[in-house]
């Protein structure tokens, strides 16, 4: 599949080019938006990245899948414009390195039960569907991956956003399998910390 439209795409076929568009262009801009300050920059990475394709296409050799292509150009075109705002920081930087995913005071520090969790996590299996799946809560899933480090964002928006798989991400980001692997577990913990004190609110 992705040869025939490599093969439309060099022979100048502009609807696959806006098929492809159609499809990836939402993702891109949610991607874009964890690089830079606001949305209309996010947009004109988006643009750039597109125009890369079109330039880079005739050289693309199919060593990874064509949207991994796509979104390696777009993160790249993204870090590039982020730099220059003075918001990205590399992802060999690994943000937060030494900072816990959940905080040490939820762990036993003592006792035959030294590092097992002083109170479970709460459980969501209690709470209604409706409130569950609602656009308010949505809300604070956004919010809480708003707030996170650039790196952790744009791998939990990559991940469990978009759908991606880790060799996907692994590749797109250029990141090793275990340093995506620690960014996504720390973005996931702090995004389920900011549910829990949500759905723990009965207010």
């Amino acid at each position: 599949m992705d040869a025939e439209i490599v093969e439309a795409l060099r022979a100048g076929d502009e609807a696959t080019f806006a098929a492809l568009v159609a499809q990836y262009g939402a993702s891109m801009l949610r991607v874009a938006q964890m690089y830079v300050r606001t949305r209309a920059v996010a947009e004109e990475v988006v643009q750039e990245a597109w125009l890369g394709v079109l330039r880079g296409i005739g050289s693309f050799e199919g060593r990874s899948s064509l949207k991994t292509w796509i979104f390696r150009i777009l993160t790249n075109t993204a870090k590039t414009r982020g730099e220059r705002e003075g918001r990205s920081i590399p992802f060999s930087a690994l943000e937060g390195a030494g900072e816990p995913a959940v905080e040490p005071e939820r762990f036993q520090a003592e006792g035959r039960w030294t590092g097992h969790w002083a109170a479970p996590p709460s459980s969501w299996s209690q709470s209604p569907e409706s409130r569950l799946l609602g656009a308010e809560t949505r809300q604070v899933v956004a919010r809480a991956i708003a707030e996170l480090p650039p790196a952790q964002a744009t791998v939990i928006t990559m991940r469990d956003v978009e759908g991606f798989s880790s060799e996907e991400v692994c590749n797109a980001l250029d990141v090793s399998e275990t340093n995506q692997r620690v960014l996504l577990h720390r973005a996931r913990s702090k995004v389920r910390r900011a549910l829990e004190d949500y759905l723990g609110d009965d207010g």
